[in-house]
């Protein structure tokens, strides 16, 4: 019952993401980043009511869904941005992938929040604020703004994993891999940062911790 309801809840987030583009036309970025925080982060707490092989399952069948979405074009709210990206096929894996590297809930939370948020608000900052200071990596504009912004969520989150989960991370441990999480960022163009980074995240917890 639990992972039925989970898909529906999904299912449910993608749709009023969509019906929200359709009826009143909102940019794509926005429309893609309301759907990308909302519903990467209800999956980050997926272990706190799904079993590890639950999510497994239910990572393989986003990635069909997704795989089938992008080429039938299902959902244009999300798929129809500009640049290419395969950014949402990366995130489906990488909520399957993140299972094989740790069991710890507090630690699955904060690699999947690093992309929901730290990656979701860093899109909506810079496209919003930052078109005046941008810079070009392997051909793709980042912005200042937005790197500064998924540096400080990063670095917010890893704080609540620290004083949630019981494990103390010091300041510089913070930091150090904030700075790595922002700098895979920004080179994991084409969306590769989705799977790349929850990956980073996951495993230094796991075996840095």
């Amino acid at each position: 019952m639990d992972i039925l309801l989970t898909t529906l809840a999904v299912l449910m987030l993608i749709l009023i993401g969509e019906f929200w583009w359709r009826r009143q036309r909102l940019e794509t970025e926005f429309t893609r980043k309301f759907v990308h925080i909302t519903v990467g982060s209800f999956v980050a707490f997926w272990p706190f009511f799904l079993s590890w092989n639950e999510i497994k399952l239910l990572s393989l069948a986003f990635l069909v869904v997704v795989a089938a979405s992008k080429y039938l074009r299902l959902f244009r709210a999300i798929h129809s941005v500009q640049r290419p990206t395969w950014g949402e096929l990366y995130f489906a894996v990488a909520v399957g992938a993140v299972t094989f590297i740790t069991h710890n809930k507090w630690m699955y939370a904060a690699a999947l929040l690093q992309m929901s948020l730290a990656d979701g608000f860093a899109a909506v900052v810079g496209t919003r604020y930052g078109q005046r200071f941008r810079y070009m990596v392997f051909g793709h504009a980042k912005s200042i703004l937005g790197t500064a912004t998924f540096f400080v969520v990063s670095a917010l989150i890893l704080v609540g994993f620290s004083l949630k989960s019981g494990r103390h991370l010091g300041p510089a441990f913070i930091l150090d891999l904030s700075v790595a999480a922002s700098l895979i960022e920004n080179i994991g163009v084409a969306g590769l940062d989705n799977l790349l980074v929850p990956l980073l995240i996951a495993a230094a917890l796991r075996f840095l911790t």
